[in-house]
């Protein structure tokens, strides 16, 4: 006899039998409910809107779902990290032809989702999420009244955060194994980058309402979902290096950081690395494919959408004030750079701003 049942006023009953799913959902998180991204009862006009905030996709109704059909979308994007809301009301199946540049984590909020993952079927519900990769062939079957919490990373974004831990160029593509157990030990800790993510979004006083933390707060999210699910690049990040990265590059990459916004030179980082110029050069191309000062633009230019991301044209911010805050002194040239790395112009950029949906 357990502990807990030598108390008669306590129903031992309900320590013992598995917990009972609850028998509908709580409705759309807090936080979003004010971030309507669509409302719609149409299943094509539903497949084309799904498709624009997650990727293209067919969406079909199971049965005789058509019935009581509704789909909407809430949610809030940063600046690579999205939080979204979706809601069916009814079983369908999604299906996705290709992934869309991101890692997609799909959190059940009731009910559940059946994955087809090359030639298997992975289960989704309220303590199991479902993680995507990009370019991924993806069936997903909702059960009736089974929205999905699902948080996006970009790509581009979570490579290149891995890239500076790891010190070194990616040799493949990341890949995460599909299936994320969301109540384990180390899961606190992205269920704990989640509710901070939340509450920063859900507080109209919080610190990235106020276009402040934003990186950060990303940075957690990611190095979360890296050292807690496992993938192709997890032994890694958990185990020390059989090839340790040179320390003369880790003390450039932690210099460049910490001065992006300085005037820097080649002399000035080998002086910090105690190492010659040539040394640095040959160790950058030896682990990141690169010369340090092309590393530093490209940080520059990363650091420059970032806060075209977050600025508010009503406050007077330009895109030349940012260009030239992150050492681009050529307009032109800055903006060409800028469209080549992201397909767009820099004012483009500022004005989808900050905390629009995806």
């Amino acid at each position: 006899m357990s502990r807990l049942a030598k108390f008669g006023f306590i129903d031992a009953r309900r320590t013992v039998n598995p917990v009972r799913p609850r028998a509908r959902s709580r409705g759309i998180p807090r936080a979003l409910e004010s971030h309507e991204i669509f409302y719609t009862e149409d299943v094509d006009e539903a497949s084309e809107l799904i498709g624009q905030a997650l990727s293209p996709c067919r969406l079909t109704l199971v049965g005789f779902g058509a019935k009581g059909f509704a789909a909407s979308m809430h949610g809030v994007r940063l600046r690579d990290v999205s939080m979204l809301y979706l809601d069916l009301h009814v079983a369908a199946t999604l299906e996705f032809f290709a992934a869309g540049r991101y890692v997609g984590v799909h959190m059940p909020m009731n009910g559940r989702a059946l994955c087809d993952d090359d030639g298997r079927t992975i289960e989704a519900n309220t303590t199991r999420a479902i993680v995507t990769c990009p370019g991924q062939h993806i069936v997903m079957r909702f059960d009736h009244d089974s929205p999905q919490l699902i948080i996006q990373i970009g790509e581009e974004a979570l490579n290149g955060y891995l890239t500076r831990l790891l010190g070194r160029t990616l040799t493949r593509p990341i890949v995460f194994q599909p299936q994320m157990d969301l109540i384990t030990e180390t899961a606190v800790r992205w269920n704990g980058a989640l509710q901070l993510l939340n509450t920063e979004i859900y507080h109209s006083g919080s610190l990235v309402q106020r276009g402040l933390g934003i990186g950060p707060l990303e940075e957690l999210i990611m190095s979360s979902l890296l050292f807690v699910q496992p993938s192709n690049y997890y032994e890694q990040l958990v185990r020390p290096q059989v090839k340790p990265v040179r320390p003369a590059v880790r003390r450039s990459l932690d210099f460049i950081e910490a001065n992006l916004a300085e005037s820097i030179t080649m002399a000035d980082i080998a002086r910090h690395a105690n190492m010659s110029v040539r040394a640095i050069q040959q160790g950058f191309q030896a682990e990141l494919g690169t010369t340090p000062m092309n590393y530093l633009r490209d940080r520059r230019l990363e650091r420059a959408r970032e806060e075209l991301l977050d600025a508010i044209p009503s406050d007077g911010v330009t895109v030349t004030q940012i260009a030239e805050h992150w050492g681009f002194t050529h307009l032109s040239h800055f903006a060409t750079l800028y469209r080549k790395r992201w397909g767009e112009s820099p004012s483009d950029t500022l004005r989808r701003g900050s905390g629009s949906p995806p």
